[in-house]
């Protein structure tokens, strides 16, 4: 059971109506104001210019994403160094707030389920962003998905994943999927493993993640009045790629961000 059900009898928290109070109107005008702007700048034109050694496109991402983070109270904090180039990173999956957490940090395009392109804010970004969309259950979507993985690492550019394959309850890591690997190792590039951590030491792990039948509506709200903290990105070693070893690179990917989650 999830750690916002377990608290379901504690008295209620009288912050939470003055956090939309005040949230509210920066996040309508981010929406009003940051999207149209966002949408605007992810364009072929951006995509060659550069500031501070990285593609204005991109830079605004990390912008909207950094921006989105905050006005939901989190304090972002980095460690590690994330690879520059054409590299697949692997992270913990625990709701939909993980994508804008990496994006903050570092543009890629994620991997993702279909269903994404039809929520608001969040599929709006990810589809301009370059998020390529699969459809569960249908092998000629998986077969397409591998298929454009394999092209944008050839040319240069990253990729982000869920290994776990689907959202968690936040409070351990699932088993990692080989075959989402396969694309690394036919590029011939590295996956660097990504942990995510909510909250300190991560122990809000299961308050972010989604609630039993929570859809996307109901956690973006419950999470915009939750209380501020820390959100967390750590950027592991990497992992070289192996022709014999997608399932080495994924137990090992998994095992470093364990350690991580538990240090």
């Amino acid at each position: 059971m999830s750690a916002h059900t377990e608290t379901a009898g504690l008295p209620r928290d009288w912050r939470r109506p003055l956090r939309y109070l005040w949230r509210t109107p920066l996040l309508v005008l981010h929406i009003v104001l940051g999207l149209p702007l966002t949408l605007l700048m992810i364009n072929p034109i951006s995509a060659r210019m550069e500031m501070r050694g990285e593609r204005l496109d991109h830079l605004v991402i990390r912008w909207w994403s950094g921006t989105l983070m905050r006005i939901f109270g989190f304090r972002l904090r980095r460690y590690g160094t994330p690879l520059p180039g054409a590299a697949l990173f692997v992270a913990n999956h625990v709701s939909w707030i993980d994508i804008e957490l990496v994006h903050s940090q570092r543009m890629m395009g994620f991997v993702a389920k279909a269903e994404i392109a039809r929520w608001p804010l969040v599929g709006w970004v990810a589809s301009r962003g370059g998020t390529i969309y699969h459809h569960r259950g249908s092998n000629d979507s998986l077969h397409g998905v591998m298929h454009a993985m394999v092209e944008r690492l050839q040319q240069g550019l990253a990729v982000g994943v869920f290994p776990e394959g689907k959202t968690t309850r936040g409070d351990a890591i699932g088993t990692f999927h080989a075959r989402i690997f396969q694309p690394a190792v036919l590029a011939g590039v590295p996956a660097q493993p990504v942990a995510l951590k909510y909250g300190l030491r991560g122990d809000a792990q299961t308050v972010v993640a989604f609630g039993e039948k929570e859809n996307f509506l109901q956690n973006f709200l419950r999470l915009l009045g939750e209380p501020g903290r820390v959100a967390e990105v750590h950027f592991l070693e990497p992992v070289a790629s192996s022709e014999d070893g997608r399932r080495r690179m994924a137990e090992t990917c998994r095992q470093r961000i364990i350690a991580a989650m538990a240090g």
